[in-house]
């Protein structure tokens, strides 16, 4: 019975201790759950992690055996709806990050440039069909109904002068026209010397009747002065071309009848030619009149030929999906010839802004990303807003400043770093065809990491 005392009085007064320690503990709110299913005593254990490798995690300070960075205070998640703490917020930024060794960095073959503020110019090709000028071209007609009688010009291709006749006609009208003009002459002459004004003003007028029929008929005023000074009508009448140039369509034939306005050749002035570009739609906004164009043409390689915009048309093929442009230009020995292909060369100016190559940014079709180093082998993504693109190049709007470094190379592998990691990363749905899994309140684990690690570095 005295052991039994001996026994039971000290486990009574354990209980009772137990029981008021454990009340006191209860009322300080040591065994409530916080919300995130963890009691006050479990946050007790502090636990350790690796801000590049989240998957290390200790019970103690130290260094990441993979990358050898300090770790951090592993910090629960935030529950549902809750604002987060600077310790969470800080730590999930850093997820997004990426730490390459300069080992990785040589098998990813990653490279880096600056971005930097420099002018930036587009170059926009297109093809082309040289053209008529349209200004310059015109056609002979008959002024008059008459017969051929005589063609100087029997070729297309052949050059005339607009000093030199075309043809001959024989015209019934115009002869007869021609003795009306005569006989006013010689009236004229007989009654200037009338003494009544009426009668001696009365012979100007017949004459400047007649010569005004025969300038009709398209006799040029030259032409008249020969008549009058021969005395005689000139059996038939030459016809010059309108302009100097190159016969590019003859009509008619020798002894061939023709009446009034009939086309008897087409002429082309060739010094002077158009050259009408396909620009295709996503580019066409980016030409304006009075811009430089430089033509090469297979034909002279090597010797390019100067032009500028004159024109841009305003519809558009719906078959082609291009805008036509038209480069008037001067065609120097008529090296140029209509209907021949070139190709055509535009530079624009787009003036200063922040350029990188145009490897360095990641296109999702939502976004652009770009990976910035911003210490030594630690990159981070960021968005940035694209410009005009030149073929190895591209503007960035925001999202970098000069000076930044940027990967031009192994963006795509430091992206599937940071999805490994479970950082934020490019959506590639557009690029592999695939559909990114949609996740309502539930988080996607990441692909295990294979790796020669030692277990003992997991969590302890």
């Amino acid at each position: 019975m005295v052991l039994n005392k001996k026994i039971v009085i000290p486990l009574a007064l354990l209980i009772v201790a137990v029981f008021v320690g454990g009340g006191l503990l209860y009322k300080k709110g040591w065994f409530k759950d916080d919300g995130g299913g963890h009691s006050k005593l479990e946050h007790a254990i502090q636990l350790y992690t690796c801000s590049m490798h989240p998957f290390i995690i200790k019970d103690k300070p130290g260094t990441c055996p993979i990358c050898g960075m300090e770790l951090i205070k592993k910090i629960e998640s935030a529950p549902a709806g809750g604002a987060q703490s600077p310790e969470q917020k800080q730590q999930a930024d850093m997820l997004g990050h990426v730490s390459l060794s300069p080992t990785q960095r040589v098998m990813a073959n990653v490279a880096t440039v600056e971005a930097k503020l420099s002018s930036l110019s587009k170059e926009i090709s297109a093809v082309g069909i040289v053209q008529y000028d349209q200004s310059r071209q015109s056609k002979v007609t008959a002024w008059i109904a008459g017969r051929i009688d005589k063609l100087h010009v029997n070729t297309v291709g052949a050059f005339v002068s607009k000093d030199k006749p075309v043809a001959e006609l024989y015209s019934p009208d115009l002869l007869a026209t021609q003795q009306e003009y005569l006989l006013a002459v010689k009236s004229r002459e007989q009654l200037k010397d009338s003494p009544i004004p009426s009668i001696s003003q009365n012979g100007d007028g017949l004459v400047a009747s007649a010569k005004q029929r025969l300038m009709l008929f398209g006799v040029k005023e030259s032409q008249i002065a020969e008549l009058e000074k021969a005395g005689k009508p000139n059996i038939r009448i030459p016809i010059y071309t309108p302009q100097s140039g190159v016969v590019i369509e003859k009509m008619v034939q020798q002894g061939q009848y023709v009446n009034v306005g009939e086309p008897l050749f087409s002429v082309a002035d060739l010094s002077s030619v158009w050259v009408e570009m396909e620009i295709y739609e996503n580019e066409f906004t980016n030409v304006k009149i009075g811009q430089q164009v430089e033509i090469q043409s297979q034909s002279y390689p090597g010797r390019p030929f100067a032009g500028r915009v004159a024109f841009i048309y305003p519809f558009l093929d719906p078959k082609t999906r291009t805008v036509k442009a038209r480069i008037e230009m001067a065609n120097p020995g008529m090296k140029l010839k209509p209907d021949m292909f070139v190709k055509a060369l535009i530079k624009v100016p787009l003036g200063k802004a922040i350029v990188v190559p145009v490897t360095a940014v990641m296109d999702s079709g939502k976004r652009q990303t770009v990976w910035v180093e911003t210490s030594a082998g630690m990159f981070e993504p960021r968005d940035v807003q694209v410009g005009q693109q030149t073929d190895d190049k591209i503007q960035i709007l925001s999202g970098l400043k000069a000076g930044d470094k940027v990967a031009v190379s192994g963006a795509y592998l430091i992206d599937s770093e940071s999805q490994l990691k479970g950082g934020g990363s490019v959506d590639h749905s557009q690029h592999t065809g695939g559909a990114k899994p949609e996740t309502k309140g539930q988080s996607v684990a990441p692909p295990a990491k294979k790796d020669s690690l030692n277990m003992d570095d997991m969590k302890m």
